[in-house]
């Protein structure tokens, strides 16, 4: 099992270059604290067939270096360049209250103004650099990005299946009189 058809499957980490001449990779972890991936191992890929099985992994500036059971020379390492590492959201842990969550558990969620007009639907949590954004899917149209913050996204009922959001107030100005 490699393939990533199943929705239910978490992105952990990538793997990115080879490290050294004996076999050891770099992995981008996306997990809290990035040492954790080695604890889900093995782990799923979007390779075809393919596991991979972290057997010693150190932290090396914000990059975990890690011995794999798959990689025994530099070449086995490059070859796995690019590979995401997945594991069954039934895996991880419960969270400990109703204010944490995973990512994945919004994508599908309805999405509303605290009036009730519907917005569309979660597809996806993205992150440009600048602070997490939810990506939302009207029933027409292309998406919309919203800030992942308390204040424009107050509730998040995960037992009901919405959120809601508190869109930007708009500001129009007039293009003759804005550089007076």
């Amino acid at each position: 099992m490699g393939s990533t058809k199943n929705d239910n499957l978490v992105l952990m980490g990538q793997i990115g270059a080879a490290h050294g001449i004996k076999g050891e990779v770099r992995i981008k972890s996306f997990t809290e604290n990035p040492l954790d991936l080695a604890a889900y191992s093995p782990l799923l890929t979007n390779r075809a067939n393919q596991t991979i099985t972290i057997k010693k992994a150190r932290l090396q500036k914000n990059m975990l270096v890690a011995v794999l059971e798959e990689s025994k020379s530099r070449n086995d390492a490059e070859a796995l360049n690019g590979t995401k590492l997945y594991v069954p959201r039934e895996s991880l842990p419960q969270t400990e209250d109703e204010d944490e969550f995973y990512y994945t558990d919004l994508i599908g969620l309805k999405a509303r103004t605290p009036d009730g007009e519907e917005l569309g639907s979660v597809a996806a949590v993205q992150n440009y650099g600048a602070g997490d954004v939810l990506e939302i899917r009207p029933a027409k149209g292309p998406t919309d990005l919203y800030p992942f913050t308390k204040q424009s996204v107050p509730t998040i009922n995960l037992a009901e299946g919405y959120l809601i959001i508190v869109p930007a107030v708009e500001v129009i100005v007039d293009d003759d009189e804005a550089f007076e």
